[in-house]
């Protein structure tokens, strides 16, 4: 008889188990911290083609410690209230993580969307909206939804409409929901910020040269030879940037559909027109199609970056892994059953709650943007550019030298909001991967990455606790 597969809300829990035995925290507040504190299940009609469906959603509160909660909404066939659960969960552990002042939250709707019209996708989207402020499950100060596997800025477009439709008056309505478009109160740099938070978190790990010595790996992210599975929103970003900016070297690329490998490296740029184009990574010239699509695990490489769905690395497959790190840019990618196997091979694991943490970090950019009423850098910018001309201009004169207009215009410049939005998010990571390192280093009984990211959430999340008297 086969071992029943253990469910990615088990495997959270589990894991959330082991690093909690590892604190000295009462049973009572531990407890606390673990348990979803609302979910709400839902049933609502969506007339589709002629006919009429009743669509299965959901949305979950997992912590209330800080507010408002926090989380994406995710179109899937897949979608369940345990899914929904597990990843509320990871969400008030990963705010936790980067020191994003937010409870945890996820919203799923249990849908294949590229089944259903656009049209047909508006009704399902504004109706969920109108399910959740029935409720009181969505405002900028209760709970603040963002894109997710399936859902992107049109998606959060429509909440915005249908929230602000019922909100008239409510000067922050804008700030209900995170991911929108740019020229709809969204920010510069959301739709790449969980890819980019992926390469920060990865770069950053390759920066300690102590930690590295056991994987018979060399310092820095430049020449690194990477596989990615997924090849979507964060596994294209997490891609290209490792690429473009790190100098990585893109040996793999899996997708639904095929699985393309190089050892000369991919050219990921080239790749993402190609997918653009034809809907599909099969038929790319720069590399090869493997006969069999789920060999993308044991690829030769030095780093595996799982981006697509949770449970893809299981008992069945993890011994084929031939590399050193794996970097969890999705939720879940890893079961609990196989971790063990891999930290006992002594694998690094860099775990989702922190790897995958630039999406809210930068939406948490942009909640501060709409509660401000005003984009980042308008009011320095122009003042900063000023200053640093003054200063080259005194350098000039007193050294007889000139510079030429090219460098002075990059010297002088004033940043934009998407150079800000990116100079949080590199501090964001540096400074999460620190924290978590300093847990891992300092207390004797924590051997992995993931039980330190749990540790240094579940004493931040019991220490709000205690401070609002819940715990004496």
């Amino acid at each position: 008889m086969n071992k029943k597969a253990v469910s990615f809300f088990e495997t959270v829990q589990t894991n959330f188990d082991k690093a909690a035995a590892l604190t000295e925290w009462p049973k009572g507040l531990i407890a606390q911290i673990k348990a979803c504190n609302s979910v709400y299940q839902m049933r609502f009609p969506v007339k589709i083609g002629d006919s009429y469906e009743v669509i299965e959603a959901y949305r979950v509160q997992h912590s209330q410690h800080r507010q408002p909660t926090k989380g994406g909404i995710r179109y899937s066939n897949m979608v369940d209230q345990e899914e929904v659960m597990a990843l509320a969960s990871l969400m008030t552990f990963k705010c936790a993580i980067v020191d994003v002042p937010f409870g945890g939250a996820k919203g799923g709707i249990k849908i294949d969307p590229n089944k259903y019209s656009v049209d047909e996708l508006q009704r399902i989207t504004r109706r969920y909206t109108v399910e959740l402020i029935k409720k009181g499950f969505i405002g900028p100060s209760v709970d603040v939804p963002a894109p997710d596997y399936g859902t992107g800025s049109r998606e959060m477009a429509w909440i915005l409409d249908t929230y602000q439709t019922f909100s008239k008056g409510e000067i922050d309505a804008v700030g209900c929901v995170t991911g929108k478009p740019v020229n709809q109160n969204g920010i510069r740099g959301r739709t790449e910020a969980t890819g980019r938070g992926v390469y920060y978190g990865i770069r950053e790990a390759l920066s300690y040269e102590d930690d590295l010595i056991s994987l018979g790996l060399s310092p820095g992210i430049e020449g690194k030879r990477i596989v990615v599975q997924g090849f979507g929103n964060v596994g294209s970003f997490s891609a290209q940037i490792s690429r473009n900016e790190g100098n990585a070297k893109i040996v793999g690329v899996a997708e639904y559909d095929g699985t393309l490998y190089n050892p000369d490296g991919i050219d990921i740029d080239a790749l993402i027109e190609f997918k653009k184009e034809n809907k599909s990574i099969k038929g790319f010239k720069g590399a090869k199609l493997l006969e069999n699509k789920h060999d993308w695990i044991g690829i030769d490489c030095d780093i595996l970056i799982p981006a697509a769905l949770e449970n893809q690395i299981h008992a069945d497959n993890v011994h084929q892994i031939k590399a050193k790190i794996i970097a969890e840019a999705a939720n879940g990618p890893i079961t609990a059953e196989a971790e063990q196997i891999l930290n006992d091979k002594g694998i690094m694991i860099l775990p989702d709650m922190y790897l995958n943490a630039g999406g809210v970090t930068v939406s948490y950019f942009e909640w501060l943007k709409n509660l401000s009423h005003m984009r980042f850098g308008r009011m320095e910018k122009r003042f900063n550019q000023n200053t640093y001309s003054s200063i080259i201009n005194a350098v000039e004169r007193l050294t007889d030298k000139s510079i030429n207009a090219s460098e002075k215009k990059l010297i002088t410049r004033g940043a934009d909001e998407i150079d800000l939005v990116r100079s949080g998010l590199e501090e964001t990571m540096v400074t999460a991967y620190a924290n978590i390192r300093d847990v891992l280093i300092n207390r004797h009984k924590v051997k992995d990455l993931r039980s330190a990211a749990f540790i240094n959430s579940i004493d931040k999340v019991a220490n709000d606790y205690i401070s609002m008297g819940v715990f004496p």
